[in-house]
């Protein structure tokens, strides 16, 4: 999951608004149109949608991730996700205007922005290639593999969502690994 550089962050964290959410706290429905980003200094957000009418986790971030429904923001268009705490997580959160405008005041700050943007591609791109080419033993192993903190700080039912599986057959691959 890709994680914003200490030269970026130092620039602009003091622009952004502090505040600890409890967990399961929406910052964005899916439907409405992205106003804020959002830095996380401690916690866990997730990304999801609904896909009829099943909670569908498309992906998690942690501790200096900087998040957004990024398309939305750009466009003004409706977000395709929700965002939700899935821990006590303390943010920081800035408009997308204010966010702008101190990206574009500052030229590293911006090529930063933009190599946070191909990365978050990249990462989604992998996701993609994963769900339609790997079984869910597969991507289960890839997680352990790539992010272990996500099976140590996500409930089960989150991890299955991610995977595209139910969690009984989360449960299964997992006692076959035991």
């Amino acid at each position: 999951m890709p994680h914003i550089t200490l030269s970026f962050w130092s620039g602009i964290k003091d622009s952004f608004e502090q505040r600890t959410i409890p967990s399961k706290t929406v910052l964005l429905n899916e439907g409405e149109v992205a106003k804020n980003l959002y830095y996380i200094e401690k916690g866990c957000l997730r990304l999801y949608f609904y896909n009829e009418g099943k909670d569908i986790t498309f992906q998690f971030f942690f501790e200096e991730s900087i998040v957004a429904s990024f398309d939305s923001m750009y466009a003004g268009q409706p977000s395709l996700f929700s965002l939700e705490s899935i821990e006590p997580t303390t943010i920081r959160t800035v408009s997308k205007k204010d966010f702008y405008d101190l990206v574009n005041k500052r030229p590293e700050a911006k090529q930063e922005y933009e190599h946070k943007i191909i990365d978050r591609f990249h990462t989604y791109q992998k996701l993609f290639l994963s769900r339609i080419k790997n079984t869910p033993q597969q991507r289960y192993e890839e997680l352990l593999k790539e992010y272990p903190h996500i099976l140590q700080r996500v409930p089960q039912h989150y991890i299955a969502s991610y995977l595209g599986i139910t969690p009984v057959s989360l449960s299964r691959i997992r006692n076959r690994r035991t």
